[in-house]
């Protein structure tokens, strides 16, 4: 008897735990307020809004800059979970990883940027990278404290020329264990690369119809499965270990703890799936947004959504806080309870127009 009650009560406590995750830790009245922006250059034009929502904290942040090196458009979307500072770091940090690799000057774009995903848990596992999140998380428990959704950032903190190459690991500290999704599209002349790792989503309007340019890494799905499973992880209420509902995140160290095997294979990945397109005139809009957006619409029903709001709505950001109010759900405990953060970015036609090097920058790093 002692014997199954041991088994019952542990059982119990991993469903406890589980429903607790699931259910997460909710506000009695939602927060409402946006933090939206705009910006545009000669090729495309972007709106982006955040929103806390239902959550007790907003763990989300974004990146988005027209005018990354006068060629190149970058916006990212990162969905924290276990803290905030994570997220913020790469907000900070890693478009400025993706344009100083070497790759990135010989003209290999996808190189740079999978190189950039995978050196956020390499900076952020040193001393460095410990005291930076720490200040990260500082600032944003005070501005939450201040009643602020997401402060500004001072992007030329942001600037990694000196980061040390070498540096020692606290003893004792295997990195974060809190994480972040990162989902980015780069946009430079007519090619599109989008990288995502997580269950953040990038869609493109092309015709009007919506087209996943990413795909949410669940841990249910056969490749990412077999990585766990290979790594020594196992999978439980479809989160992997017991925890955490994605198969790839930038942060949770704890998951990377396999000293045999490399990045790309550790039980969580911050390895990201990587697609490239080439822009033409069929293409209207595009869409980065975390899975608080995804939870409550599809693919093609957030493009129908932004489709019917741009008949009247000229302003980018105002759409994006309209798809957000869309999801918000009523009362706490429900689809819609999630923080949101949503880019749409919209190209002008024509797609041949030649880059012009009077841009407005309109950056963000948030």
């Amino acid at each position: 008897m002692e014997q199954w009650n041991s088994i019952w009560c542990g059982s119990a406590i991993h469903v406890h735990i589980y429903v607790c995750l699931k259910m997460g830790v909710y506000l009695s009245t939602p927060k409402t307020e946006k933090a939206s922006e705009d910006g545009e250059n000669d090729r495309l034009r972007y709106g982006l809004s955040s929103m806390q929502g239902w959550r007790a904290t907003m763990e989300d942040a974004h990146a988005a800059f027209t005018n990354l090196d006068g060629l190149t458009s970058f916006f990212g979307v990162y969905d924290g979970h276990g803290g905030k500072e994570v997220s913020r770091f790469c907000a900070k940090f890693l478009h400025h990883q993706v344009l100083q690799h070497e790759a990135y000057a010989a003209g290999d774009l996808g190189t740079s940027v999978r190189k950039a995903f995978l050196r956020m848990d390499e900076m952020m596992c040193g001393k460095t990278g410990q005291k930076e999140l720490a200040l990260l998380k500082a600032a944003a428990d005070h501005s939450s404290s201040n009643g602020q959704n997401l402060p500004e950032s001072d992007d030329q903190n942001g600037q990694t020329n000196h980061w040390p190459s070498e540096e020692g690991i606290n003893s004792g500290y295997k990195g974060p264990s809190s994480g972040t999704t990162a989902c980015v599209a780069i946009i430079r002349n007519n090619q599109l690369l989008v990288a995502n790792a997580g269950d953040s989503r990038c869609v493109i309007c092309r015709k009007g119809k919506a087209h996943d340019l990413s795909k949410d890494h669940k841990p249910e799905l056969a490749a990412e499965k077999k990585r766990i499973l290979e790594a020594g992880g196992y999978i439980q209420y479809g989160r992997v270990n017991g925890s955490l509902n994605l198969a790839r995140a930038i942060g949770d160290m704890e998951m990377k703890q396999n000293k045999s095997l490399p990045a790309e294979k550790q039980i969580v990945t911050a390895n990201p799936d990587i697609v490239t397109v080439e822009l033409t005139e069929d293409d209207d809009f595009l869409i980065v947004a975390c899975d608080g957006i995804w939870d409550c619409l599809s693919s093609q029903q957030a493009v129908d959504f932004v489709k019917e709001q741009l008949k009247t709505e000229k302003k980018l950001s105002a759409v994006c806080e309209r798809v957000l109010d869309r999801c918000l759900a009523p009362s706490s405990g429900q689809e819609g309870c999630d923080n949101m953060t949503m880019i749409l970015v919209q190209f002008k036609k024509s797609m041949d127009q030649k880059p012009s090097s009077k841009q407005q920058p309109g950056p963000s790093a948030k």
